[in-house]
């Protein structure tokens, strides 16, 4: 009768193999700034690398960042939307496009965030899966603070999708956790952060 309930609905957004059927504490540590450019490593309990995010400290370049997987392969590739349109709108814009062979390929979602830079807790921050429905204007909302370690990434629907939070008494601005529920996209989750970490001038900025 066990078996009613392990069906896990996976919620892809950079790949299937990203989303587990079990919920995951991954443990997110800055990297230094004046030895490896900056960025920001995400492992599981037992050290293993899970995924690794790159700023421009390594990029060069500023408001672009680069998601690798435990291998070290590019996964994801984000970048803020610049120039007139972005000057004159009400949102900061971000996008995250697949990687392909090491080249940007298709847009998987986009951020949007309330200037000035806040993750508030009017759950402001607001992402888009691609492809985007008419019907809805946003998949997953940011609540609460992330520069103080508490916040939440949520579905449209009201389930915690990935809770961050500060760990243990190390814990800080350079190490935390984020708890991500059984179904989705590790990977995507990540991502997300490294919006919000850059946002808030942490590890991805130079």
């Amino acid at each position: 009768m066990g078996h009613i309930h392990t069906q896990i609905t996976l919620s892809p957004v950079v790949s299937k193999i990203f989303c587990s059927s079990l919920h995951a504490v991954l443990l997110v540590r800055r990297r230094p700034p004046a030895v490896t450019g900056g960025g920001f490593v995400v492992t599981d309990r037992e050290q293993r690398v899970l995924f690794s995010v790159d700023g421009c400290g390594i990029i060069g370049a500023s408001g672009q960042l680069i998601v690798r997987d435990g291998d070290g392969t590019a996964i994801l590739f984000i970048h803020k939307k610049g120039g007139v349109v972005q000057a004159l709108s009400v949102n900061n814009r971000w996008k995250g496009y697949l990687m392909d062979y090491g080249e940007p390929s298709k847009p998987v979602f986009g951020l949007h965030d309330p200037k000035p830079v806040l993750c508030t807790t009017g759950g402001d921050v607001r992402v888009t899966v691609e492809p985007k429905g008419r019907k809805r204007q946003w998949d997953y909302e940011v609540t609460g603070s992330f520069a103080q370690r508490a916040c939440a990434v949520r579905s449209r629907a009201g389930h915690v999708v990935a809770q961050i939070g500060a760990k243990g008494t190390m814990a800080g601005k350079d190490l935390y956790h984020v708890v991500v529920q059984p179904g989705y996209d590790q990977a995507f989750v990540i991502g997300v952060i490294a919006i919000l970490d850059n946002m808030n001038g942490e590890s991805t900025r130079c």
